[in-house]
């Protein structure tokens, strides 16, 4: 049955008015908008509210035609008055649902066709400056519907319709009948004032009544905008079959190509970016009130050894935790152990693992089969030798295997070292200085790429603690924009070149801001003509995308790639550098009698035992198990259930997937860019806030993500995995404001 959810909202509002007494006799009809369509869901006609059925509620479109379904009404027709309803929904934005009803006090000024004045400042504030009468029409006609459309344009929320019963707007459901029910409250009184002592029933002072209204017209503008600067969800048929995750390994796994990647699909960039550009023009979309109260009871409830920990760690780690990923709102969680898809943490909650520790574990967590082959390097050798171990050569070597365009490969503490390490070479290279980067991008902590992060256009903003020349000759170019990257490049040319460019392939912040599948091609090019280096940031996408890494899927050869947390499998001390065999001979190290040569790299833990053996086994089985494509199609499964969610609630919400890497975007706060600064910190730390809820709200209902914004999936996450974490999605939609 199609719209269930609205539907079961018509059924509930009916409920609710029989409960409390409001209706009598006959009943009148109850509608309620269908988010993200132009149709609504109403009443049928002279059918007992107490016997209402989801199943017995009908659809009619914003002309007012019945949309029969074959699922749904079963021969019933809806009320006469669809046609008004239609009226209403199309002349305001704002209203969600709609009441009408006969109640007895209300209509005792209908048949006096007395409006009621501005009696208290709640009144107002909910129903409107006053609430006028409408005037008279035959009940269902289209004399009737066109009066109510006049009346309702003024942005009140009940009227009187002469001779006939009432009509309660709301923006939601239970707003709509917590309106009829004010209505009637403020008719019995009015009655009773006008009847004890008529032509002296006082009004609240204009100002008052302004102040009052103005709140009301505020909400209502707000919730307008939420429709009318809405794009419509992507549709997902209530029967499709989602795309399923079980995949046979193939035969053959030597080569990349043998493997494939992840991404099945490369999303429609245009129209994602329209669907995240729609979010950040719309008001911010987050918990009911109480249900943020009910998420941040979870936590000061079942939480309560997370909290303990933490705050203890305050007075020995500054902000209580040693890595970012785990700041979390609004504590962090202290987790005890890892296996698979799932994380459990010191209380004993058990969570769906959606943050894979920040992207490297493509096998799941905690991998027995990768633990005990490193378990016997290490009985052997121990963690660190300080001398050279045949695992350096053996991670380098299947590294090569899988990504031929590494044709040497330098290990590193960190990706922040291994971008530090590329950038370095490129200069020592290319015997140029200027570096240019994508706002917005992560490319770890160091001086010189601490600039334009994470918001294009911000330059320094984040670079505290940074000497201004560390920076000098570093550039920014905002997302997608090629022309502004070649002008970058000529600039450069006046200051002595460019020596590299430095890109994540799928795009700032893992394809947070997804680029278009043909621009790294064309940023190949543009190297290419101004002699700078290629630089393939692919700490994330690196095996994850597939074995082959961005660059494979994308077909396109940078100089240098960058590897980090992936290449050990989740190991410590994970980085490192690879491509070209001439770009990467300024790495050499040894006596070799060049005097300076060879550019300054070390680090006493890079390529340990345990790091380099944990890569090779980690490696070796995702192109066994082809876990990276197993992968992508969980993360197309959890993709495409989540639209079809954001569609059930019609939320503006945006969820796309680059295989793994999933990303779910409820307030499009990453977004934001200085080209729009008084938008930027005019409402930064509110879409933040809101997604640090959101994330909160996933957390209380057992899935952990990443910022409650992006998600990675895992060989581990099975189709009954991804089903159960979109039942708690599911959960978690249905507790948004408006829903």
């Amino acid at each position: 049955m199609k719209h269930r959810l609205s539907r079961q909202h018509v059924v509930d509002m009916c409920r609710t008015m029989l409960d409390r007494g409001y209706l009598k006799a006959t009943e009148g009809n109850v509608s309620v908008r269908i988010p993200g369509h132009q149709l609504y869901a109403v009443t049928p006609s002279n059918y007992d509210y107490d016997r209402m059925r989801v199943e017995d509620i009908c659809i009619v479109d914003f002309d007012g035609k019945h949309v029969p379904d074959p699922g749904g009404a079963g021969g019933l027709v809806p009320s006469i008055e669809c046609g008004m309803h239609a009226n209403v929904y199309r002349e305001r934005p704002d209203v969600n649902a709609i009441v009408h009803t006969h109640q007895p006090y209300a209509s005792a000024l209908a048949f006096l066709r007395k409006p009621i004045p501005a009696l208290t400042d709640e009144q107002v504030r909910f129903l409107g400056k006053e609430v006028a009468i409408i005037d008279y029409a035959p009940s269902g006609t289209g004399f009737l519907a066109k009066n109510v459309q006049k009346k309702v344009a003024s942005g009140d929320n009940a009227f009187i319709i002469a001779n006939h019963g009432v009509v309660a707007l709301g923006t939601d459901p239970d707003r709509a009948v917590f309106n009829m029910a004010l209505l009637e409250k403020v008719s019995i009184a009015y009655l009773m004032a006008l009847t004890s002592e008529a032509g002296k029933v006082y009004t609240i002072p204009d100002t008052i009544r302004e102040i009052a209204f103005s709140k009301l017209k505020k909400d209502e503008k707000r919730i307008a905008a939420q429709i009318t600067e809405a794009v419509e969800p992507v549709r997902v048929p209530e029967d499709e079959e989602l795309p399923s995750a079980v995949t046979e390994a193939p035969e053959r796994f030597e080569t990349s190509a043998d493997l494939g990647y992840s991404i099945s699909e490369y999303l429609d960039v245009d129209d994602t970016l329209r669907r995240l550009k729609a979010l950040v023009a719309q008001p911010m979309r987050g918990l009911r009130h109480d249900a943020l109260l009910d998420t941040l009871n979870y936590f000061e409830t079942k939480c309560t050894a997370s909290k303990e920990i933490t705050e203890r760690a305050k007075k020995r780690i500054p902000g209580g935790v040693q890595h970012n990923l785990a700041f979390n709102y609004p504590f962090p969680l202290a987790i005890d152990k890892a296996e698979g898809a799932y994380l459990t943490d010191r209380d004993g909650n058990v969570y769906i693992d959606f943050l894979q520790a920040g992207g490297p574990t493509i096998l799941g967590s905690n991998y027995a089969p990768v633990n005990e082959r490193v378990a016997e390097v290490i009985r052997e050798s121990g963690p660190v030798t300080g001398l050279f171990h045949e695992y350096e050569l053996k991670l380098a070597d299947i590294i090569h295997q899988y990504m031929p365009h590494i044709e040497m490969y330098r290990s590193l503490g960190s990706g922040t070292e291994a971008v530090m390490a590329a950038v370095r070479a490129a200069r020592a290279y290319t015997k140029k200085k200027m570096v240019i980067k994508v706002g917005g991008a992560y490319h770890g902590w160091s001086d010189t790429m601490v600039y334009g992060l994470r918001v294009p256009g911000s330059f320094r903003m984040n670079a505290k603690g940074i000497p201004w020349g560390a920076t000098g000759r570093t550039r920014e170019a905002f997302p997608h924009d090629l022309g502004l990257l070649k002008r970058k490049l000529i600039e450069n040319r006046l200051r002595g070149g460019t020596a590299a460019v430095v890109v994540e392939p799928l795009g700032p912040e893992s394809g947070t801001r997804p680029v278009p599948k043909g621009y790294n091609a064309a940023v190949r090019k543009l190297c290419d003509e101004f002699g700078a280096l290629l630089i393939f940031d692919e700490v994330v996408t690196g095996f994850r995308t597939g074995l082959g890494g961005a660059a494979g899927y994308f077909g396109v050869t940078p100089d240098l790639t960058v590897l980090g947390k992936a290449v050990s499998g989740g190991y410590p001390m994970a980085g490192g550098v690879g491509g070209r065999a001439d770009v990467m001979a300024v790495f050499g190290s040894g006596l070799d009698g060049k005097h300076g040569a060879h550019i300054q790299v070390g680090g006493t833990l890079s390529a340990n035992p345990l790091s380099c053996a944990a890569g090779y086994f980690a490696i070796a089985e995702m192109a066994r198990t082809n876990a990276p494509v197993i992968a992508g199609r969980a993360g197309d499964r959890l993709t495409r259930g989540l639209q079809r969610l954001i569609d059930k609630y019609g939320l503006p919400y945006v969820a796309y997937n680059q295989g793994s890497i999933v990303h779910l975007q409820s307030s499009g706060v990453l977004m934001l860019d200085m080209r729009n600064p008084v938008k930027l910190f005019k409402e930064n730390k509110g879409r933040k806030q809101v997604m640090e809820q959101m994330g909160a709200a996933y957390a209380a209902h057992g899935i952990i993500t990443l910022a409650g914004s992006r998600m990675y999936t895992s060989m581990a996450d099975t189709d009954e995995v991804i089903d159960d974490a979109l039942a708690r999605f599911d959960q978690v939609f249905a507790l948004v404001e408006g829903v």
